[in-house]
């Protein structure tokens, strides 16, 4: 069985792999940035980006319409990219038909070959976002918004998914995992690594209201709506209505959504 001590080392193997000095500064970007050995995969990046990312206005829609699809693992019909957009291990991220990702987000799926991020038809990934894998995955419904500033963050064995028809408010955090280890009062806590206890699941047609936090572990069931500024430590009921922090039952919705 694996220690604490274990975890914190496999925890650390990426970032000493990335700070290792036995790595040219080349080979850490590629790693980092692009997750792919060939330098077709990383020319192919640099030029899209650097030509094609910053342009604003009509031309710049057009030519990322263009030029953005063969840098992701597979990208629907219609979809819209806006500026300055951070893309990491694009292979694995796969985008739905029409789509809209605004200016500045970040969409990092880097990690081992099973980090990916997916965002089903019609979502719409708002300015400023960061959907962030740590060898974990990101699943986005279909007809989902997520709002400016928001944090989605996975790692391995926390999953986040998210529900068709959920709208979540600016500055939201759904946090899949990343809690440090405390046990062992000898050693720092950036070296005992972080554990996972199961992820985030979002349900369908959930409302999460602005500056809420979803922890680890926590299912917000069908239905249900956190009211802004919660934090969110344990399950939300379906068509319940929860606020504070920690976050506690208001009240339940109407009849009908309960039996939805």
């Amino acid at each position: 069985m694996k220690s604490s001590r274990d975890d914190a080392y496999l925890g650390k193997q990426f970032q000493q792999s990335l700070t290792s000095t036995d790595s040219s500064p080349i080979k850490k970007y590629q790693e980092m940035v692009i997750g792919q050995p060939s330098l077709w995969s990383l020319v192919k990046h640099e030029v899209v980006v650097t030509l094609f990312g910053s342009l604003p206005g009509a031309l710049g829609f057009f030519l990322r319409k263009l030029f953005y699809p063969p840098l992701f693992g597979a990208s629907g019909r219609g979809v819209i990219w806006g500026r300055n957009l951070v893309i990491r291990h694009g292979h694995k991220i796969v985008l739905g038909d029409h789509v809209v990702i605004d200016d500045n987000v970040v969409l990092d799926a880097k990690g081992s070959d099973s980090s990916e991020i997916t965002i089903g038809n019609r979502s719409m990934i708002s300015r400023n976002s960061v959907l962030s894998c740590k060898n974990g995955k990101i699943a986005v419904g279909s007809d989902v918004s997520i709002g400016m500033n928001a944090l989605v963050h996975a790692i391995e064995g926390s999953d986040v998914i998210i529900g068709d028809k959920t709208v979540i408010a600016a500055y939201v955090y759904l946090i899949g995992g990343g809690t440090y280890r405390t046990e062992m009062s000898d050693i720092p806590f950036k070296d005992q690594g972080t554990y996972a206890k199961g992820g985030v699941h979002i349900g369908p047609n959930v409302w999460i209201g602005a500056q809420s936090q979803i922890l680890d572990g926590v299912v917000v069931n069908r239905g249900a709506i956190v009211a802004a500024g919660a934090v969110v430590n344990k399950s939300v009921e379906p068509a319940s209505i929860v606020g504070g922090v920690p976050a506690t039952l208001i009240k339940y919705r109407e009849s009908t959504e309960q039996k939805a």
